[in-house]
C-alpha cells in the first residue's frame, strides 16, 4: 500500500462565516505501483484530496497516510504537478529541474546527473539549455514531469496536467506521461474532469459525488497498455468504460 485515506472528511470556512465541508467519510487505497484516477464534478472536494495527500491541508476527521506513515504536515515523499507548469522563467529547462534537489542541498554534481537523466527520460535530453519560453506547452509540462520524478517521489500527484493543451498534443502527452510513469513505476494519483482521459490512463477510478465530496463507485479498468493510451483508446472498451462513468454522475447529479 503507498497511499490510504481512512474515513477522511475536510471543512473549510465559508465566505459567512460558516463552515463547508469538501469531502465527506472518504476512505480508498493506492497500491504501490498503481495508476489511480479521481473523477467527480467540478468542487467536489478532488484537489482536496490531492492537498492533503500531499500535506498542504490536514483532514478534520480520519487519517491520511503515505507507505503507512501518517501525514501531519507537508509532504517529501510526494511530487505534485499542477495544470500550469509553473517553470522558472529565468532559469534553464536543467536549472529548472534541479530546484527541488537545489532545495533539498543535493550536491550540484549529483543534481545534474539526475537532471540529465530525467531529461532523456522524458525526451527533452538537448533542450537542458534552452529557456521556458522556447518551448512548446507540452514541452514545458514534459519538463515539469522531469522536474518531479528528479526529487524520486514515492506518488506523484497530477491535477489536470493536461487541460490547457490543444487535443492532438494533449494524447501525445498523456502517451508520454503514461510511459514514462510506467517505466519509473510511481504510483500515481490523477485528478480529471476528462472521463476518457481517465479510462486510457488508469488502473481504477474513483467516482465522487457532488460536494460533499464521497466515493460512490470504484471501477477497475480491466484493460491492456495502460502505458501506452494511444493503443488503448483503440479498444471499443474505452467508450464503455467512459459511458459507465458518465452515467454514474449522471445519476448522481439526479439524487440531489
Amino acid at each position: 500500500m503507498a497511499l490510504e485515506f481512512r474515513g477522511v472528511s475536510k471543512e473549510f470556512e465559508s465566505r459567512t462565516g460558516g463552515m463547508m465541508t469538501a469531502v465527506d467519510s472518504v476512505s480508498f487505497r493506492v497500491d504501490e505501483g498503481e495508476f489511480v484516477s479521481v473523477v467527480g464534478p467540478s468542487g467536489c472536494g478532488k484537489s482536496t484530496i490531492l492537498s492533503m495527500t500531499a500535506g498542504l491541508y490536514q483532514p478534520t476527521v480520519g487519517d491520511v497516510l503515505v507507505s503507512g506513515e501518517k501525514v501531519t504536515g507537508p509532504n517529501q515523499h510526494v511530487g505534485f504537478m499542477l495544470q500550469k507548469d509553473l517553470l522558472l522563467p529565468w532559469r534553464s529547462i536543467v536549472h529548472n529541474i534541479e530546484f527541488g534537489l537545489e532545495s533539498r542541498g543535493v550536491a550540484r554534481d549529483e543534481r545534474r546527473a539526475i537532471a540529465m537523466k530525467e531529461l532523456k527520460h522524458c525526451h527533452l535530453d538537448g533542450f537542458e539549455g534552452h529557456y521556458p519560453y522556447q518551448l512548446s506547452g507540452g514541452m514545458r509540462q514534459r519538463a515539469a514531469l522531469a522536474r518531479t520524478l528528479a526529487i524520486d517521489p514515492e506518488i506523484i500527484l497530477l491535477d489536470e496536467p493536461f487541460s490547457a493543451l490543444d487535443a492532438q498534443t494533449k494524447m501525445l502527452l498523456q502517451n508520454s506521461f503514461a510511459e514514462t510513469i510506467s517505466e519509473s513505476r510511481k504510483t500515481t494519483l490523477l485528478i480529471t474532469h476528462d472521463l476518457a482521459e481517465a479510462v486510457l490512463m488508469s488502473d481504477r477510478i474513483l467516482v465522487l459525488s457532488e460536494r460533499p465530496g464521497r466515493v460512490i463507485a470504484e471501477i477497475k479498468v480491466d484493460l491492456p497498455h495502460r502505458e501506452r493510451p494511444l493503443q488503448r483508446r483503440k479498444l471499443p472498451e474505452v467508450n464503455n468504460y467512459a459511458a459507465q462513468l458518465f452515467e454514474l454522475l449522471k445519476l448522481e447529479e439526479k439524487t440531489i
